[in-house]
Order: structure tokens, then C-alpha cells, then sequence
């Protein structure tokens, strides 16, 4: 009996074993962050070097993934597209975690007129699609990728505000506000001490399942011409850039980063997906 519950607790103490899909996922993620980090010794030329007579060239020695229709080598684009295609949605979550947030904590915590006034706030946000209410800011400000990470940080931040909202209501209720309030503590000191950092966990979850989507957002804003501008080797730009090569029979200008994108917006959604399910039961 005491050899079972000896390895009973050290299961338990293990944890659960994680999936093979999330493993793979996470090693590829690992893959292309360790890639992007060192892209100035693993690309072999310089990600704006232009050569024409090397226009289109297909897969061999010189150019393990070819070449788009300025003969710029696709594999250092990639290489050094992954950073800034990997840092900005950061940047963008970042922007929007800040404001949902507050709004959210804001929106529970008052309650009464000022809840009322945060949730119309969103509502009206929400009436616009993320995407056009993004371009008509762009449209104000002027295209680039600060531009677009501001403007799709402004989008994304009613969904987290609501999501933060109803965690807040929730935990605003525990007995250990009460038991502060008691000792007079303020509001303010409460929630930025105590009620936020319980949150902390679901929050984080909650943003890496939506970095998936800030990738694709900020890609499409590039490849629409809205987001990076040339020469950035940013892998929405560079979709947009090598479009025009697939009417001469020439895939692997698009493909290369289209696959890129395909590639790490499904890795993070299987690994967030896990990592919301773990983050949200501690």
C-alpha cells in the first residue's frame, strides 16, 4: 500500500504528461525563435541584397529557398522577417493587455455607471470590425508597422477587456477583498497588489491564445500595404511582394513566407490552447 501511494504522489507531483502535438508544437516554436535570434549568423547573405541576375532562382546550393524577383535571397529574408513578424504582435498584446486590463479591472471594481460607460465603450468598438476600425486609424496616422501595432493594440483591447471583466467580478467577491477592505486599504492599492496579479495567470493564457491572431492581423495589414513598408522583410510584406512571381510559375517567393506564417500562427494556437487550459485550473 505505501509502494501505490508512493507512486501515486509521485505522479501527481509530476503532473500530467503534455501531448505529443504540443511537444512538437513548442520544439518548432523554440526552432523559430532560436532562428530569428540568430539570423545574423545563420542567413547567408544580407536580407536587402539585391541581385538581378539571380532573379527567381529556384532551391539549390547558393539559395537553399530561392530567390524572389529582385534575387534577394529568401532564406535570409525569412530568417530576418521572423523577428520583427515575432516581436510586433508581442508589442501589439502588450499594448492591448495593458488597456483591456485596466478596463476590465476598472469596469468590475466601480461597478454602477462607470461599468456601464467601459462596457458601451467596448460595445461600440465591437460594432466595427477589428480590421476597419485598424485601416481608419492608419488612414489618420500613416502606414507602418508602429502605426499598425497602436492600431490593432486599440482593436484587440475590448476582448480583453470583457474577458478581464468577468474574471474580476469574480474575484472581487473573495473574501480576502473584504478582509483588506476591512483593514482600510484602498481600492487602488488592492486591485494593483492583490486582485491583478490573481488574474495574472488566466490574462496570460487568455494572450497567448491570441497571439495566433495578432500574427495574422499584422500580417494582413502588411500584405494589404498598410503595415511594414519595403524593405522589410516582414513575412506579410514579403507574401505581397512575391504574388506578383506566381504569374511567371515562380511559387517559392510566397510560398516561403506564407508557410512561415501558417506554420508558427498554428504552433502558438496549439501550444496557447494548452497553456490556457494548465494556467486556468492553477
Amino acid at each position: 500500500m505505501t509502494l501505490t501511494l508512493s507512486g501515486t504522489s509521485a505522479v501527481k507531483a509530476a503532473g500530467p504528461r503534455r501531448p505529443i502535438g504540443v511537444l512538437v508544437a513548442g520544439a518548432l516554436l523554440g526552432l523559430v525563435v532560436l532562428a530569428a535570434a540568430l539570423a545574423p549568423l545563420l542567413a547567408p547573405y544580407a536580407p536587402d541584397a539585391i541581385d538581378l541576375s539571380s532573379s527567381l532562382v529556384g532551391t539549390g546550393r547558393e539559395h537553399l529557398l530561392g530567390t524572389d524577383s529582385s534575387g534577394q535571397d529568401l532564406l535570409s529574408r525569412a530568417l530576418y522577417g521572423a523577428r520583427t513578424s515575432l516581436v510586433a504582435p508581442l508589442l501589439l498584446l502588450a499594448v492591448a493587455g495593458v488597456l483591456g486590463v485596466t478596463l476590465g479591472v476598472l469596469a468590475a471594481w466601480c461597478g454602477g455607471w462607470v461599468d456601464t460607460l467601459v462596457s458601451r465603450l467596448t460595445d461600440v468598438m465591437y460594432a466595427f470590425p477589428g480590421l476597419l476600425f485598424t485601416v481608419l486609424i492608419i488612414a489618420v496616422f500613416g502606414t507602418g508597422t508602429t502605426t499598425s501595432v497602436l492600431a490593432l493594440g486599440l482593436a484587440f483591447t475590448p476582448t480583453i477587456a470583457k474577458y478581464t471583466r468577468s474574471l474580476a467580478l469574480s474575484e472581487a467577491r473573495k473574501p480576502y477583498v473584504d478582509a483588506y477592505r476591512v483593514q482600510g486599504m484602498g481600492g487602488v492599492r488592492i486591485c494593483a497588489r492583490h486582485l491583478i496579479p490573481n488574474l495574472g495567470r488566466s490574462v496570460l493564457g487568455y494572450l497567448v491564445v491570441l497571439f495566433g491572431e495578432a500574427l495574422m492581423s499584422l500580417a494582413t495589414l502588411s500584405y494589404l500595404g498598410f503595415g511594414a513598408q519595403p524593405p522589410s522583410s516582414d513575412w506579410g510584406l514579403m507574401v505581397q511582394e512575391g504574388q506578383a512571381a506566381i504569374v511567371q510559375g515562380a511559387m517559392l517567393p510566397a510560398l516561403v513566407p506564407g508557410t512561415a506564417i501558417a506554420l508558427v500562427v498554428v504552433c502558438f494556437n496549439v501550444v496557447g490552447v494548452w497553456a490556457a487550459d494548465r494556467l486556468g485550473r492553477q
